[in-house]
């Protein structure tokens, strides 16, 4: 496995500063936001369409330290019904990866309205009523489907060999099941970027995914979740408080080891290279109480004392 980190850990550092510290931390790459949800502090998407020299240059900065671009990533919500410029993002970023030769490109799957005509997105989390049948029905086969349809074609006429799709709540694409059913219908191109810190809070074992995805893991995020356990009593984990009131909330995002501690980071690196992943590990540092620098360095130190690295070369001995 490789080490990096998402550019935005440390987006409020320019573009040198990023990537000196990224040296100094020892990490192999850095994946770098495009856009979307991301102000991408660190990547100007209409140059980099514009200019096969500022691409060049941009890789360059890379080279000149060791470091890899580990992907693109344009985290929005590209089915949005009111703001098509999430889903432009996605489609210029997988170009521009094509044209820099980055074969992942990281991304959300999307969530539209609930039927035609609707303003805002629509996340179903249950069964009952009857009517949020008739919205997933709408969603699937009239929204999602063909974009992706479309959005593959794209991949493949660019090069990118792997959109991995993070497991997030709000999305259509959120937990296992769906992933592996948007998989079938559109082919290997789409896997997963599976973060265990959105399976955390919505109740799912990242262990136990990590292995039922399989060879559809394309990516890794390592994020960790704190479950604070006398606020979730009585609110449940479906909380949509203040992200910075941590007092306040069941569950928050939270530097590596202050939610799940060594041991638990070190079976999940064992499970994925049991699920036969042995790709990236990139820290995605989204913890309010510390300094970001700060819980950059404490997740990296975490993570490089439990992933494998080298590879396996143990074999019975003839007897």
């Amino acid at each position: 496995m490789k080490l990096g980190f998402v550019s935005d850990s440390l987006g409020g550092l320019g573009f040198d500063a990023l990537l000196d510290n990224a040296a100094r931390l020892g990490v192999s790459g850095v994946e770098v936001n495009t856009g979307g949800w991301s102000t991408a502090p660190h990547f100007d998407l209409e140059t980099m369409k514009a200019s096969a020299d500022a691409r060049r240059s941009f890789m360059k900065s890379f080279e000149s330290r060791g470091l890899e671009i580990i992907a693109l990533n344009a985290n929005g919500n590209p089915l949005h019904p009111t703001q098509p410029e999430q889903g432009e993002c996605l489609k210029d970023t997988i170009r521009i990866a094509g044209e820099m030769g980055i074969k992942t490109v990281c991304a959300m799957s999307g969530l539209p309205a609930g039927r035609a005509g609707d303003l805002m997105p629509n996340w179903v989390v249950s069964s009952w009523p009857p009517e949020t049948q008739e919205i997933l029905r709408y969603q699937w086969e009239e929204k999602l489907l063909p974009f992706w349809t479309e959005i593959a074609a794209l991949a493949r006429e660019s090069g990118v060999e792997r959109i991995a799709l993070e497991l997030h709540g709000n999305q259509c694409v959120y937990n296992v099941p769906s992933l592996l059913k948007l998989r079938a219908a559109i082919g290997p191109v789409i896997g997963a970027n599976l973060d265990p810190s959105h399976l955390f809070w919505m109740g799912a074992d990242p262990l136990v995914a990590a292995e039922a995805l399989g060879e559809a893991v394309y990516h890794v995020h390592a994020k960790d979740t704190m479950l604070n356990a006398p606020i979730q009593a009585t609110t449940s984990l479906l909380e949509n408080g203040s992200l910075m009131n941590i007092p306040a909330r069941s569950w928050s995002y939270i530097t590596l080891g202050f939610g799940h501690g060594e041991e638990w980071w070190r079976q999940f690196c064992y499970r994925l290279k049991t699920a036969g992943y042995d790709g990236w590990l990139s820290v995605e540092h989204e913890d309010v109480l510390l300094n970001s620098l700060e819980g950059l360095e404490k997740s990296i130190a975490l993570l490089k004392g439990v992933m494998p690295v080298a590879a396996s070369d143990y074999k019975p001995q003839a007897i």
